[in-house]
């Protein structure tokens, strides 16, 4: 795992794991390091130490996070940990100056081991980011992170650098004292040498930066981060805090106690796996480099439309946008200026790449030949015979497009395939709404889609950045198809006498992004009620939209877009709207009933609300869970995995969470059946789906480990 090296009395230890283009701490990697220490204080000759890597843009990723998973789950976590602090405490108790010379990403164990030496310097490389990135995993940096960092440039910034986890350039390192210097990626070794010539770094005071206590942590920029079900941020910064007016061994031994603690939950184990699954889905399980796609075209210029063809072109595909009229046009080009200017404005890309990206497309509202075109997707309206329409015209004017994409959210691909003489070329490829900041695409696979066309297609959606999630066609794939009931019965709930505010806030607490009714308003109520008809023909009264939505539909009153839905909107502010007041069940009135499955007594749904909104939340959430097993069931998708990850990356579903199957798992099975039959006792829609209904008979459950 360790080269070693001894150069005119320099000891060079090299990182290099064999067959593998990172560098990661396991169990094998703290032996090495462990042995080569006992070298060290052996040989009297040594002048000082050191530490590199071999690898092309990577200097020490971390620890391995498999091992802390699988210790995390059979707590041995305590053993890896203690000799993690045990190991890195010797070399940081070498007699000789020691100097991590940093190229490519230095994370977490990565940069403990950094802090350990009493020099730190990097490459001006842009593959050199640094940083402690555990709290976003759910964990805290415990091999010295929290206890190192605050001696070495104060608890402000060091609780800054730590509790948001971010990895910073060399630049922003050297800014924040995380580095003593930076050169050229040549130069690394030669001035890793000549720091050494400063000799050992003295001990850092407890207090730095005339902080008289640990307290001082709290006092600044940095507070405690907001509550959430990831508790690694808040108790990161109370190691931070009290760490620090106490005893380095004391402060570490908190560090331990912490992480452990942390690895026992939930919560950490589902980032942990999250992080996996990332990586699964960014890779993708194809051996074969897929073809490069340069040329696309996209038909509509609507939000969704204008936002795909803005993200092909920042990715260097030029892209012909289409629409029938000038006016569609202009606005499209507008949204696409006003993303490469937020863009800009938020240091994401430079003017430079944002001109080059603009300078890619081309608009036109005449028909323009297509023979470069790889990939045509339509973004038109959410109108059957419009897309047909559409993919009627694509069958003649796009013949050599390799693919032809639409982005319905829940519209059947057979139905338009069944308009082109090559339905094998024909798949779905649904982007979500802001484009520019959503990373699912949902690749549907229709029931004549070629495997060729599936493999491209997947391709293309790794080539632009963005993370696939394979569905079979079915109406509302899966993202819709699993949020629509949540969506709906928040709705009713609303509509039987429940405070909109309750709701939405019984869900943020949950640790949804935004409240469902509060999203409805954003969706726009008028798209809500149309996917819903959609979803309702093929699943019946469970995406039935209740009487409020048309009713809602029917006055104009269809969300932010016309400034009140379920809340009135005045720029940001958002505040009650009581003009929906005459479509409600209240306590104090009955008109008609909805039209739905339901037999609601609205003061019992009200005071239930009010007095425990986390079972508001399961009540919503168990619809999430069903339809989620339903997919598995039918085979929508192929793994639970396929459901979690895409509705965390395409609702906002909170990542500590796990996803609705997961949530599943760790409120149990049999107990959330049993729930949900009490509920269909007066409300169908919470008849448990067979594969529950199996794994609560059974004992087992989605995932098997």
């Amino acid at each position: 795992m360790i080269q070693r090296e001894i150069d005119h009395g320099i000891c060079l230890l090299t990182f290099d794991r064999p067959d593998s283009g990172a560098n990661i701490f396991d169990a094998a990697t703290l032996s090495d390091l462990d042995q080569q220490l006992d070298f060290i204080e052996e040989e009297d000759s040594l002048e000082g130490v050191v530490i590199l890597s071999a690898k092309k843009s990577i200097f020490i990723a971390g620890a391995d996070l498999k091992t802390l998973l699988h210790q995390a789950q059979t707590g041995e976590m305590g053993g890896f940990i203690a000799e993690g602090q045990r190991i890195f405490n010797r070399l940081a108790a070498l007699k000789i100056p020691t100097c991590a010379a940093i190229h490519g990403a230095c994370a977490g164990g990565g940069y403990e081991i950094a802090l350990a030496c009493d020099w730190r310097v990097a490459s001006d490389d842009p593959a050199t980011r640094i940083g402690l990135p555990e709290t976003t995993l759910g964990l805290i940096p415990a091999w010295g992170g929290c206890t190192r960092l605050p001696r070495l440039i104060g608890a402000e910034k060091a609780a800054e650098v730590i509790v948001k986890g971010k990895l910073y350039s060399a630049q922003e390192a050297k800014q924040l004292g995380l580095v003593d210097e930076i050169v050229s990626r040549e130069k690394l070794l030669e001035a890793a040498r000549k720091k050494l010539r400063d000799g050992k770094k003295p001990s850092p005071s407890p207090f730095p930066q005339g902080e008289a206590d640990g307290a001082a942590a709290g006092e600044g920029k940095t507070s405690a981060p907001r509550a959430s079900g990831n508790p690694a941020p808040a108790r990161a910064l109370e190691v931070i805090t009290k760490g620090l007016s106490r005893l380095m061994e004391d402060a570490l031994r908190m560090e331990h106690d912490t992480i452990v603690e942390l690895g026992e939950t939930d919560a950490t184990q589902n980032l942990i796996r999250n992080f996996f699954l990332a990586e699964k889905y960014k890779r993708g399980s194809s051996k074969q480099a897929p073809e490069k796609i340069t040329h696309a075209a996209v038909i509509g210029a609507g939000v969704m439309g204008s936002g795909i063809a803005q993200w092909l072109s920042s990715r260097g595909v030029s892209v012909i946008l289409r629409d029938v009229g000038t006016e569609e046009l202009t606005r499209g080009l507008a949204n696409i200026e006003k993303t490469y200017a937020d863009a800009v404005k938020r240091g994401i890309m430079t003017e430079e790449k944002a001109k080059e990206g603009r300078a890619r497309i081309v608009a036109s509202s005449a028909p323009i030949e297509m023979r470069d075109v790889q990939i045509v997707i339509e973004a038109a309206s959410e109108k059957l015979e419009i897309k047909r329409g559409i993919f009627r015209d694509l069958a003649q004017k796009a013949p050599h497009a390799a693919m032809l994409a639409t982005n319905t959210s829940a519209l059947p691909i057979a139905d338009l395939a069944a308009e082109t003489k090559t339905p094998e070329r024909v798949i779905g490829l649904h982007f979500f709404n802001p484009v520019s900041r959503m990373k699912l695409v949902e690749v549907v696979i229709g029931t004549e889609t070629s495997d060729a066309t599936a493999a491209r297609a997947l391709g293309f959606v790794r080539q632009i950045a963005k993370l696939p999630v394979i569905v079979r066609d079915s109406p509302g794939f899966l993202v819709n198809r699993v949020l629509f009931p949540y969506l709906l019965e928040a709705a009713e709930l609303f509509e039987n006498g429940v405070n909109a505010q309750e709701i939405d806030e019984a869900l943020l607490e949950w640790g949804m992004p935004m409240g469902p009714l509060r999203l409805i308003d954003e969706i726009g109520v008028d798209i809500a009620v149309d996917i819903a008809n959609t979803l309702e023909k093929a699943y019946g009264k469970r995406d039935r939209a209740p009487k409020i939505l048309r009713e809602m539909q029917s006055a104009k009153m269809l969300g932010r877009k016309s400034g009140g839905g379920f809340y009135k909107y005045e720029g940001k502010s958002q505040t009650a709207n009581a003009e929906t007041e005459k479509w409600r069940i209240t306590s104090s009135g009955h008109p008609e009933r909805s039209e739905g499955p339901h037999d609601f007594e609205p003061r019992e749904i009200s005071r239930f609300a009010r007095n425990d909104r986390e079972s508001v939340a399961n009540r919503l959430m168990f619809l999430m869970v069903n339809e989620s097993a339903r997919c598995l069931e039918e085979k929508v998708i192929a793994s639970p995995e396929d459901a979690d990850y895409g509705m965390i990356l395409g609702t906002g579903f909170p990542a500590w969470r796990g996803g609705p199957l997961r949530f599943a798992e760790s409120f149990g099975i049999k107990k959330l059946v049993e729930e949900m039959e009490k509920l269909a006792r007066t409300n169908e829609k919470y008849v448990p789906c067979t594969l529950l209904q199996e794994h609560a008979q059974n004992g087992t459950k989605f995932y098997e480990e």
